[in-house]
Parts: structure tokens; sequence; C-alpha cells
């Protein structure tokens, strides 16, 4: 029996909600109707408020102005993520995003670096965005030098029940219907198919594809097709956060912080009114009383309302897509927002659905690509988490940190470090979000120096290898000077 896909219904509103009826009611605004069903009474977590640089893209193929984006969501630059005391106490460095130099050839810059064997600390030297970040500056710059060399990338920091509400007028506008309720029935046919939802206040709600935003309770993805899950949590042993914004804090710094403590980390999010911040934790290491406490005493200034306690499994469904029934957001899985890729998962899993939208049915060679991209997806991103707790040099014996130095760990991750250690290269999947730039950062900050190189840097000369790295450092101070500050920039956005 075929199902033609003429209405999808969104379960589910908050970020994740939102983010997919715009992008749908933008794509699809003449061959699909889109409804989205939500309740004022179900609240949604919304602490997501760092992303990273495809977002941009995301807001433009929607058509949001940047600086409009960035005056009603309370935005600020984001130009990387600070991590701070992984190795001893004091020891920080970033991933900062963007290129770092400039390739020569087929050969990767780092390698020209690695050839005279300095000191780690010395690659961010090269890094425009790491430098632009810890200077507190930041001008749309994509490219520079005459066009030689890249620019600046950046992301955002924002308030994500703001920019929810942006969404929800934008879908409005373009034609998405809002249906308040509860979803209190879901009916199914003969194959299993969803084909209606019963709301609490008697309505039903018919459609041809359903997308669960329901949150990490997962309402049709879980309780209606109990799909199995996968748990990482034997890589990543934290399973709670507490959260809670304060007072903002003068200058605004165009990056995110990452602070380990015992037994988890805190997050660090400016945004124009306050501050996003919260504790990452390992309930069966330290207790939620605990734990609170540890995360109101590391704000740096007083705290707006009271923590809220979020508990989590990290992992994914086991599929994403069952039947015609798909989710996106939490209820497809959830990995903590320690590279604050959470809202990014949301958009890479519309943009799939996107280019693998049934038209004349819904069959199950398009749903088993769906759920085998959605996996190595995932797996990519837990390998690049899992890569910071492993790495971690951090003294304490009885914590999570020691346990995690010892564990053992995926195949494909053992390969990753095994290679760059012995040889200083990097190769990536093609759809790995990650690029080569983000490894290596992750790695020499946190303590891998490469044994090797690759010979194609010997032929320059060593003194050209070093005028080579200097005059790149030079053009990057150079450039500095043209770049305004990060507060004078989000002041011109009004």
């Amino acid at each position: 029996m075929a199902t033609n896909v003429n209405h999808i219904v969104v379960l589910g509103g908050g970020t994740a909600g939102w983010m997919t009826a715009a992008l749908l009611s933008k794509l699809y605004k003449d061959c699909l109707s889109v409804s989205l069903i939500e309740s004022d009474d179900i609240g949604t977590i919304g602490v997501g408020e760092a992303t990273i640089p495809p977002l941009k893209i995301f807001n433009d193929v929607l058509g949001i102005d940047e600086k409009a984006f960035i005056q009603q969501t309370k935005a600020t630059i984001k130009l990387g993520i600070e991590f701070e005391h992984w190795g001893k106490v004091g020891d920080k460095y970033m991933h900062a995003f963007g290129e770092f130099g400039k390739d020569i050839g087929y050969t990767a810059f780092h390698h020209y670096w690695l050839a005279d064997k300095p000191e780690a600390k010395s690659l961010w030297d090269y890094s425009f965005n790491y430098q632009a970040a810890i200077e507190g500056k930041f001008s749309s710059t994509p490219r520079i030098h005459n066009n030689q060399l890249a620019g600046i990338t950046h992301a955002y920091h924002f308030d994500a029940g703001l920019y929810a509400k942006l969404l929800r007028k934008y879908s409005i506008d373009k034609g998405v219907k809002r249906i308040e309720g509860k979803v209190i029935q879901v009916t199914q046919d003969e194959r299993e198919f969803i084909t209606s939802l019963t709301l609490d206040n008697g309505n039903t709600v018919k459609g041809d594809l359903f997308i669960d935003c329901s949150g990490l309770h997962g309402m049709l993805l879980d309780n209606v097709f109990k799909v199995g899950f996968d748990s990482y949590q034997h890589w990543l042993p934290c399973d709670s956060a507490w959260a809670v914004p304060c007072e903002k804090v003068e200058p605004i710094v165009p990056y995110t912080r990452s602070i380990a403590h015992k037994n988890g980390w805190q997050w660090r999010i400016p945004l124009q009114h306050r501050t996003g911040n919260g504790l990452v934790f390992a309930s069966n290491k330290m207790s939620d009383d605990e734990a609170k406490q540890l995360l109101l005493d590391n704000l740096d200034a007083p705290a707006i309302g009271e923590p809220r306690l979020i508990r989590f499994t990290p992992g994914r469904r086991q599929q994403q897509w069952v039947k015609n029934c798909l989710a996106i957001g939490l209820s497809s899985g959830f990995l903590e927002p320690l590279e604050s890729t959470s809202i990014h998962l949301v958009q890479t899993a519309i943009i799939r659905l996107t280019k693998l939208m049934p038209h004349a049915q819904i069959n199950q060679p398009l749903i088993d690509e769906y759920n085998r991209q959605s996996k190595v997806e995932f797996e990519q991103i837990r390998d690049v988490i899992i890569l910071h707790y492993h790495l971690n040099t951090r003294s304490e014996l009885d914590d999570i940190w020691h346990d995690c130095r010892a564990m053992d760990i995926p195949e494909s991750l053992k390969h990753k470090m095994a290679l760059f250690k012995a040889t200083g290269n990097l190769f990536r999947h093609q759809e790995d979000l990650f690029t080569n730039e983000a490894w290596l950062q992750i790695m020499l900050g946190q303590g891998i120096m490469p044994e090797d190189y690759n010979p194609l840097a010997n032929m320059i000369t060593k003194a050209q290898r070093l005028e080579f790295l200097a005059n790149l450092n030079a053009i990057y101070r150079q450039q500095l000077t043209l770049l305004t500050s990060h507060e004078q920039f989000l002041t011109s956005c009004g």
C-alpha cells in the first residue's frame, strides 16, 4: 500500500520542533502541508545555547538576517571552545573554528609546523579565529590577505527559547499550522503506520509522516514503537546536569568555556543579557547536592533563579526512523554538550530528511539509509567526546577522570589516535562533522605530540619553513588590527 506524503505532523515545539517546521515550510511550501502540535503546559530543556558554524548556513537558507537574529535572540559570537583544567590545574587550550595557516600542495599545514619540533601551544599562533577570540574581536571576514587566507569562521551563543519563538513566528508566517494540546492516543493501521494523534482537547490530527520532537521521553519512537537504545555510558560516565543562568559578565568573550571539575565539567556560555551555566556530572560519583553546590560556587556572577536538574543517558535510538515516524532532537538520542553539537544534530537530521524525503511512498531502503547515516554521525561525535575524557591528565584517583584514562575505547578512535601519534596524519570520513583541524587541536591540547611528520614538509628548507610560519603569524597580527571589538559588533546589531 503506497503512502503519499502530503501532510507532515511535528510533535513538540522547542528548538527542535520549530527548526524542523521552519525548514520544511521553507523548502516544501508549495507541495506539503506542515502542522506542529505543542502544549504550553509542557516545558522544554532549553539549555542548548552554544552552536557550531553550520547554523549560519541554516539561518541563511531560511533567509533570516544575521543582525536581526542576533538582536532577537540576544546572541553573541562564538569563535571556539576553550577547555580548561582537562590536564593539570591551570592548563587550557582552545578548539578554535576555522583553518590553521595554509596548506602547501597536498601537504597539510601542520606538517610544516611539526617538522621543526615545536612546542604544542605554538600551533595556535596560526589560527586567526583563536587570535581574535582571545583578544575579544570580531568582524565578518570570510577571507583575508587579498583572499589568499581563510578569515573568521563563526557560530553563535543564543537564548534557545528566543530562537524557538523567532522560528515559531517564521513557520506560522510560512503556513505551518500550530495546534495546542497534549497527545493522549496514537492510532495505527494494520502496517503499524501512525494514522492520527488524538489530543486531550478532543481534536484528532491526521498525517502521513510524523516527526517526534517530544524530547528525552520520545513519545512516539519510544512509547509507541519501543525502539531500543544504544547506551554510551560505559565510555561517557556523566548522566546528570544542573543548569542555571547568572547575571552577565563584561567583557562578553566570543567563545564558550568548558571547565573540568571533580567528576564532571562546567559550561559557561555568554549571552548579551546573561551567562548560561551548567555542570555535567556522574551521579554515581557525586551527589546532586554536592554537584549543585559545586556549580553555584563556580559562577562568575550572581545566579538568576534556582538551578534545574536534568537526567540523561548518553547514547542513541537504535533506529531513528521507523515506519512513518522519525525522531529529531533529544527523542533521537543524547550527547552531552561538550562540543556544542545538540542543535547541530537537529539541523543535520532535518537536512537528512529533506534529502531522503519520500515522494510516492515511504519505503524501507530509504528508511535504512536515513538510519545508517544517523548512526555514523552519532558515533563520530561520540568519539570526539570520548577523546576529551580519555586524554585527560588530571591527578584525581577516585573519580571519573582516572577511570576514563584506563577505559577501553572504540576501535575507530584507537586507530585515529595511533595514526596521529605515529605519523602526524589525520584523515576524516566524508560525512564527519569534525574537521582535521578540530581533531588536531584536541589531540595536541590534551597531550598527544606526533612522533613524525610527512616528509614532503622537507621540500622546503628549515629557513624557508620558519620564514613561512613567521609571515603567517605576522599577517594574522596585522589583520587583527582591522577587526572591531566583539561588543562593538553586538552594539551594531541593535
